[in-house]
């Protein structure tokens, strides 16, 4: 490959190496290190040194060095560069300003195809902006834990706790990664977050589904995911806790692929039947099938750390934690019966998992020990809750999104289970019957002609009772979506506990705790991944058990509307904090954003948004996740539950 540079620059060469006598002085630079190190660059350039670069022209680093005495203001000079086999450019290659429009046509003919007809240009646009901030976030990941471990020969050894088992990832060195991950954000050093990927995913499917389902399939693959069943959570610590969002993300995928792709499908659910058993096993530590997870994600939405193990004899079971394995038991089911459409030996995959859900579901209501309910009759809310051994119940009285999230647990099952699927009716039929303490997870609907039967893991009083807090704007319905804190708890909340007092308070915007080192805050901001499990829950539950059962929306404002058009004025608020306003500037532009018309019409992608006003936080170059907006453009009416 030859690169050609217009004009006459100054070649600049030296080695891709670290500094190692700036870093650690010149008693650390080892025999044969290289005088022209990576920063030589930035000591010719801006620090003058004439003798910084290789004066032999050659280096594993090259830059390119125009001067111009001056550009007057608004003035703008352009350096043109071409990257191409051989010597240069065949002859009748065409011109730059050609292949820029031929690229420029090209992207315009696939976006039409993916963005639905009638698309609003505005919203075309960020939906784009969107798909090319997951792109440019894609980078290799290159990480032998072993070899990490050992540290590299040629730099000075690792400090000694790190061979230690108390070394970061000391037990995960099976894992051994030499691939192009989707990572949160392209400006920092290369990492990944299982469930962060898993939102990735699902975006990404309606530009390159076939990326997204290797992503997903990556995290389980034998040099990712644990021996023991464990995905990865994050890359400084891989034995934390995400969610385990893989099987709703690995639905929304192959539903936006056309539903077609079974390999994929049956490869995830075999996976996930690996993963599955790790969190049974490690999560519910009495088998009362109420789980305790920790961090989940969710940083600092509790009164303390999640994360941090409690004093002997307590445990903190999570309304979060059991909503998310319900929610993974629906996934499998889901997609268990998909497959037993043509191979019936699925159908006991699925019963399994019916079986394990409604355990899960009644134990919603009765934990065991200390007989405490996730659900607080006074508060008409779920909150999680502390038990001891001797029985003393603490509950944790905050309406966070902690408590939102049992919606999330929902599944219609599909007429055609009835005809194509004898054997799985028939034991859910029998199940229920011989159980019929579950029967308040099977909700039946008469609508329209049709009977539908809807898998929920709250019954109908408390359905209705949690979606009124969720659509009542002084509480968790914002101008931009739902806030992952009730705006209720303004003025605080405080408990006591052993000696202790406890507290948090709803802070739309930045953190002011200094839990996960404050720099992300749940209590308070509008969270796009969990705003959009939310909107697809809704459009579950009002195509199956809340058909022709209309809510009101939002909450006081004495209007009702169908809960799929609920959802939809959710994902529009969601939408609408990137829509520019009236003076051009959209509501999630950070603060620290220029304003004019060379700024306003880019659109930034922050990781969250003040519950308040929509303003962007956290990096704002860090697409990740936030992508979601883009799915919520191409898919508008919800793709996994048409």
């Amino acid at each position: 490959m030859t690169v050609r540079a217009e004009g006459s620059p100054r070649t600049l060469f030296c080695e891709n190496d670290t500094n190692t006598a700036a870093l650690y002085g010149q008693d650390a630079v080892l025999p044969g290190h290289t005088a022209y190190p990576k920063d030589s660059v930035d000591r010719a350039v801006v620090h003058g040194q004439a003798d910084a670069c290789n004066p032999e022209q050659r280096g594993t680093k090259m830059a390119f060095w125009w001067e111009f005495d001056a550009v007057a203001p608004g003035e703008s000079v352009t350096v043109r560069l071409r990257l191409s086999e051989g010597g240069g450019p065949a002859a009748d290659a065409p011109g730059d300003e050609e292949v820029v429009a031929l690229r420029r046509q090209e992207a315009d003919e696939f976006y039409a195809e993916v963005l639905p007809e009638g698309t609003d240009e505005q919203d075309a646009l960020v939906a784009r902006r969107a798909f090319a901030g997951l792109q440019w976030c894609k980078q290799l990941y290159l990480y032998d834990v072993t070899r990490w471990l050992q540290g590299d020969p040629g730099q000075p050894p690792p400090p000694p706790e790190r061979a230690g088992r108390h070394g970061r990832n000391t037990g995960w060195q099976h894992v051994n990664l030499a691939e192009v991950i989707s990572m949160p954000d392209e400006w920092e050093y290369p990492w990944f977050a299982t469930w962060d990927l898993a939102f990735h995913c699902v975006a990404y499917a309606h530009v390159d589904p076939f990326f997204a389902k290797w992503q997903l399939l990556l995290m389980c693959r034998e040099w990712s995911m644990h021996p023991n069943g464990q995905l990865p959570a994050y890359e400084w610590n891989f034995s934390d806790v995400n969610p385990p969002v893989h099987p709703w993300a690995a639905w929304q995928v192959y539903c936006i692929d056309g539903s077609r792709d079974r390999v994929f499908l049956e490869r995830v659910v075999l996976k996930m039947l690996l993963n599955f058993p790790w969190w049974v096993n490690r999560k519910d530590a009495d088998g009362s099938h109420v789980f305790e997870g920790g961090f989940l994600g969710l940083d600092n939405i509790g009164l303390f750390d999640r994360s941090e193990p409690l004093p002997d004899g307590q445990r903190l079971e999570q309304a979060d934690a059991t909503a998310w394995m319900g929610l993974f038991c629906l996934k499998m089911l889901r997609m268990a019966m998909e497959l037993a459409r043509e191979d019936p030996a699925w159908d006991e995959v699925a019963t399994k998992f019916l079986v394990h859900f409604l355990s899960i579901a009644q134990a919603m209501d009765d934990i065991g020990r200390g007989h405490a309910r996730l659900w607080d009759e006074e508060d008409d809310f779920f909150h999680d809750i502390l038990t001891t051994d001797e029985g003393q119940v603490h509950r944790m009285p905050v309406r966070s999104m902690v408590g939102l999230l049992p919606l999330s647990a929902v599944a219609i099952v599909p007429d055609w289970v009835a005809d194509e699927l004898p054997d799985l009716t028939d034991f859910f039929d029998g199940w229920t019957r011989r159980r019929p303490e579950l029967q308040d997870a099977l909700l039946h609907t008469n609508h329209e002609g049709f009977s539908l039967r809807t898998l929920s893991m709250v019954d109908r009083r408390q359905w209705r009772a949690v979606v009124a807090r969720m659509l009542d704007e002084a509480e968790f319905l914002s101008p931009g979506g739902l806030r992952s804190l009730s705006a209720a708890h303004r003025d605080g909340v405080q408990v006591h506990i052993g000696g202790s007092d406890l507290s948090l308070a709803y802070v739309p915007g930045e953190s002011d705790s200094y839990m996960f080192g404050g720099n992300s805050n749940w209590r308070g901001p509008v969270w796009l991944p969990v705003n959009a499990l939310l909107t697809d829950a809704l459009r579950t539950y009002g195509r199956g058990a809340g058909a022709g059962r209309p809510v009101e929306y939002p909450t006081g404002s004495g209007e009702e509307l169908p809960i799929d058009e609920v959802a939809a004025r959710i994902e529009r608020r969601l939408v609408g904090l990137f829509r520019p306003g009236p003076d051009g500037r959209r509501p999630s532009t950070p603060v620290h954003h220029p304003s004019g018309p060379l700024w306003d019409v880019h659109p930034t992608f922050s990781e969250y948004f003040d519950g308040d006003s929509g303003v962007g936080l956290g990096a704002s170059h860090q697409t990740g996740w936030t992508a979601l907006v883009a799915h919520f453009v191409c898919a508008p009416d919800g793709i996994a539950n048409r």
